[in-house]
């Protein structure tokens, strides 16, 4: 560690201070810390033997406090989050009355900062943007958020100028876009949350945060140096004991000293090549460059100024430090991203993953306000009609800028060295506060209890005694919340947690919880807003968080249809959970007419709001992300038909789906795999059987997209019938389409020769593939039933096929996709395996053949399930009578029923004697309405003749049903040709019999 030394003092290229603000002014600004710098020098001599480069840190360390303390404009140094800045804060704000506050937060923040009134601490400032220009692409979207407690140096700053006539409130620091331009994206962890918390921890989601006082070592061996020698776990730890409770009543010049010394510390000891460290000083010189422009457009004087900013940047060595620093730091100009700016709640917990604080952290801090305020009688200072706080009576009117201050800050006397005595003085160890660990130890037994614990009067003891005793151990007098943490940790928890929290956590919460911000209902975004109000007919307050129950009865409500069109879209545009139905759906062509729902928007607040800042209404919203879904450049073309269906779903008419559709139809024609196959084929079954009820003719783009998709899939089969990377799910699905939408594709004119081209084309050598090619064959009529059946059977009677048979046998399963009449045929194919394969090869088989059917046709083994189950038997017994359909002997032909033997005319003239009640339904069947003729008329040989002139068209259309093309004789010719059942005798009988049944 090596770094060259300071100059003792910085030259004086300011005006004299103001003895309002600046302590020790009057005297010699270089003899205030001499006597600091004489024993920080002495030190170094005793413990590096000799002036170097520690020498050189101290003392410049002691340069930082002196120039910082001599600045006419007073830097007021916080931390974050710290219960001694806030009050330190407080109590400084009413002695010293600024009129222009400079508060280290994104300027472009401003606007949001009056909306604090209307939420519920904590909560978030949030700068976001979607649309973003200027920055990578896969940076979006982009969101910043800058924390907000009440427990902070900031609010206290925010609510005193907010609420004071006369002061004005100017944020300094770089804006929202410039985080983004001088970040070089850090890994996550470094300023970047890390959801390591469930619950409120992923309420700032993937968001830089922005905060106010950054102090922590970023030199790691001093954090751990720290950490050992103070006998503490962690570093919020540290910072509890040895510098919160230190601060807590300390004065004004002390905490500034202090904080100063701090912060010049820990900027010293950080790494000086990084880019955070860049960044560090570049938003130094901004913040300077913007006040002291500021200061000369207003012409304010700097002794009426306050400038809140991180103690880290309290200490900045940069030449435009200060009122009269350099100047030339150029601000170089926002790119052309959109922002949008809004509030979102926010939570201890997601405070703490944020910014790497311990779990707890913030809360203990908020407890420790809490007491501070009881403890100092300290007023602090509260927006007015803020949220979730008490109601205050109202102020006394504020008092004229002209008129002398009433509570003037007390000037000092003379110079003083603040630091010397606080950093000798021993520490102040607090006597032990008997009666509050003893209320914390029975709390947090009964609490204990409440979450599953066997905890009783005996624990609380302990659990005090415990917490003495560790920080006697620690060097403490007075027990910290950490220690107690650990005491009741050591003695209720010990070696299980039968409940859903550990101790730990018990105690986090029993010292003030994971506290979550809401956003009111002004504060909210035009569409959250416009959310609750179409909700309202729900009656249910979807401000609260935790889960609402909603019952929509449309039949008896149809103004509920408006809500159940709002919860659907929320469903499709919000995380998981923030609308979940419980009871109906929504499908195409299908509504529910009750619906049940469980809600928590109010536990997803920050998700609603950002959908805000994409649009003013929901469907605005819908409609830019299908849009943006379909138009992407990775988009495939089941994506695009599913925004197609959601288009149709949630936003009604057929604009949007139209222009959808015809997208699909361009990614379709440019796709050169089959990956997607069998969502397209699902995606179009559907749509194609909505259209077809719903709508009265099919739209132009479904047509146009079958006739591509018929010609694509037909080009792509030979190819990926041999592709490796081509699963034979995606091949099956390919044939799907095909045959599926054969009939319409024929009929808008695509060639049949082009799939039996394609299909001829094809040779697999996967054997899962091979069986679905035959089953392709097989629907073409190139390859019949019994030839299928002797393939299978070559395969089972070939020992070194039969390993592999399972792999065909998940081949045609998938082949009851496009073909599923072939379901007889594949349970034929598994029942001659079970009973052919003798049990040395069927059982070492048999777990490959179950968990290949599961793995790659899983979706398709309950229609072989069901076709087995129709054609094995319901009953055990009869299995054993049972022969298999493929074991049956064929039947035999039926042979023709002979006429009269006496009889010479034709055997169809019989048909009419024999079977009257046949003849008079097939007379009804084919439309004839006349009479039959008398049994003592016309010889039957002309009965049947006298039919033909009497009722042509029956006899013609009786002549196509029986298979029979050829002309009819002129009545009264000779010969007379042979009648229709002298030439088709068997399909004679067959109709016969056929109409008997009737």
């Amino acid at each position: 560690m090596s770094a060259a030394p300071e100059p003792r003092t910085a030259p004086d290229l300011r005006t004299a201070p103001d003895p309002r603000t600046v302590p020790g002014a009057g005297a010699d600004p270089g003899r205030v810390f001499a006597s600091l710098r004489g024993q920080l020098h002495a030190a170094a001599e005793e413990f590096a033997g000799g002036p170097d480069a520690l020498e050189g840190i101290l003392l410049g360390m002691v340069d930082d406090v002196d120039r910082a303390v001599r600045e006419p404009l007073e830097i007021f140094p916080v931390c974050h989050h710290s219960p001694a800045s806030a009050l330190a804060m407080a109590r400084r704000l009413r002695e010293k009355r600024p009129k222009v506050v400079y508060l280290e937060l994104c300027e472009d923040m401003a606007p949001l900062l009056t909306e604090l009134r209307n939420c519920r601490l904590p909560v978030a400032v949030q700068a976001f943007a979607s649309d973003i220009d200027g920055f990578p692409p896969d940076w979006a979207p982009l969101s910043v958020v800058a924390p907000i407690t009440e427990a902070s140096a900031e609010y206290q700053a925010v609510a005193y100028a907010l609420d004071t006539p006369g002061v004005e409130l100017v944020l300094v620091d770089r804006s929202s876009d410039h985080v983004f331009q001088w970040d070089a994206r850090r890994p996550a962890g470094d300023d970047q949350e890390e959801e390591t918390r469930e619950d409120g921890a992923a309420l700032h989601g993937e968001a830089v945060g922005v905060e106010i006082g950054d102090l922590r070592p970023r030199f790691a061996e001093l954090e751990e140096h720290l950490l050992r020698h103070g006998r503490v776990r962690h570093w919020s730890e540290w910072w509890h004991q040895y510098v919160e409770v230190p601060l807590g009543d300390g004065d004004h010049d002390t905490y500034r000293q202090v904080m100063f010394l701090i912060g010049s510390l820990f900027r010293r000891l950080a790494p000086g090549d990084g880019d955070r460290v860049r960044v560090d000083e570049d938003r130094e010189r901004h913040m300077w460059t913007r006040m002291r422009e500021h200061l000369a457009a207003t012409g304010t004087d700097p002794a009426d100024c306050l400038y809140v900013c991180g103690a880290f940047h309290a200490a900045s060595r940069v030449e435009e430090f200060g009122v009269h620093g350099a100047d030339g730091f150029e601000i170089s100009p926002r790119t052309a991203t959109t922002w949008q700016y809004g509030l979102i709640p926010s939570s201890h917990a997601a405070i703490e993953a944020q910014f790497g604080l311990a779990s707890g952290s913030v809360s203990i801090a908020a407890a420790q306000w809490a007491k501070n305020l009881r403890r100092t009688r300290v007023k602090p200072y509260r927006l007015e009609g803020q949220a979730g706080t008490k109601k205050t009576p109202a102020k006394r009117a504020a008092v004229p800028a002209v008129i002398p201050d009433p509570y003037p800050a007390p000037a000092p006397a003379s110079a003083e060295d603040r630091l010397s005595g606080f950093l000798r003085q021993p520490p102040v160890l607090d006597t032990l506060d008997e009666a509050e660990l003893l209320g914390w130890s029975v709390d947090v037994v009964r609490a204990a209890r409440r979450n599953g614990y066997l905890a009783s009067t005996a624990d609380a003891i302990a659990v005090f005694e415990t917490s003495i005793l560790l920080a006697g151990m620690r060097g403490r007098a007075k027990p910290t919340p950490y220690d107690f943490q650990d005491a009741a940790v050591t003695c209720i928890e010990k070696d299980g947690v039968p409940g859903r929290r550990d101790v730990r956590r018990i105690v986090e919460i029993m010292m003030g919880g994971d506290r979550i911000g809401q956003v009111g209902y002004e504060a909210l975004p035009p569409l959250a807003r416009d959310v609750h109000d179409r909700l309202a007919p729900l009656e249910l307050n979807l401000q609260q968080r935790g889960v609402r129950r909603a019952l929509l009865d449309m039949a008896s409500r149809p103004e509920l249809r408006a809500c159940s069109d709002v919860l659907w879209m929320l469903r499709r545009l919000m995380p998981h959970g923030a609308a979940r139905p419980i009871m109906g759906e929504r499908r195409l062509g299908e509504r529910s007419v009750q619906e049940s729902w469980d809600l928590a928007l109010g536990t997803h607040q920050r998700a609603l709001i950002e959908l805000g800042y994409e649009g003013v209404s929901l469907e605005q919203v819908l409609e830019q992300r299908l849009r943006r879904t379909a138009h992407g450049a990775r988009a495939t073309t089941a994506e695009v038909l599913a925004a197609v269906e959601d288009a149709t779903l949630y936003l009604g008419g057929r604009r949007l789906a139209d222009e959808l559709g015809n997208r699909a139809l361009e990614v379709l024609a440019g796709e050169r795999t089959v990956d997607g196959a069998p969502e397209v084929l699902r995606r179009v079954r559907g749509l194609l059987a909505y259209y077809r009820t719903a709508e009265p003719v099919l739209p132009p783009w479904i047509e146009s997209f079958v006739r591509t998709g018929y010609a694509h899939y037909c080009t792509l089969l030979p190819t990926a019938f041999q592709d490796e990377d081509a699963t034979t799910g995606q091949v099956a699905a390919m044939l799907g389409f095909l045959f599926g939408m054969e009939g319409l594709a024929l009929s808008l004119g695509c060639d049949r020769t082009q799939l039996e081209l394609a299909v001829a084309q094809s040779h697999p050598k996967d054997p899962a593939k091979t069986a679905l090619l035959w089953a392709a064959q097989v629907q073409l009529g190139t390859l019949s039933r019994q030839e299928l059946r002797a393939r299978c059977d070559e395969l089972l009677a070939s020992p070194l096929v039969v390993p592999s048979y399972p792999r065909y046998l998940s081949g045609f399963v998938h082949a009851l996709e496009p073909v599923p009449g072939l379901a007889d045929v594949v349970v034929e194919a598994v029942s001659n395996a079970f009973g052919r394969l003798p049990d040395a090869v069927l059982l070492p088989w048999l777990p490959v053949l179950i968990t290949t059917l599961r793995s790659n046709a899983g979706d398709l083994a309950p229609l072989l399930i069901r076709e087995a189950g129709r054609i094995f038997p319901a009953r055990l017994p009869a299995l054993d009578a049972w022969i298999p359909p493929w074991r049956r002997p064929p039947a035999a032909p039926r042979a023709a029923r002979p006429g009269p033997a006496a009889s010479s005319a034709p055997r169809g003239a019989a048909l009419l004697p024999a079977h009257p009640a046949t003849c008079d339904a097939l007379a009804e069947l084919l439309g004839c309405t006349g009479e039959w003729a008398p049994a003592g008329g016309p010889p039957p040989a002309a009965t049947g003749a006298a039919l033909l002139p009497v009722h042509p068209d029956t006899c013609d259309a009786l002549a196509r049903l029986l298979g029979c093309d050829e002309p009819w004789a002129p009545t009264g010719t000779a010969p007379r040709p042979p009648s229709l059942t002298d030439r088709h005798p068997d399909t004679a009988h067959a109709a016969a019999a056929l109409l008997a049944d009737r």
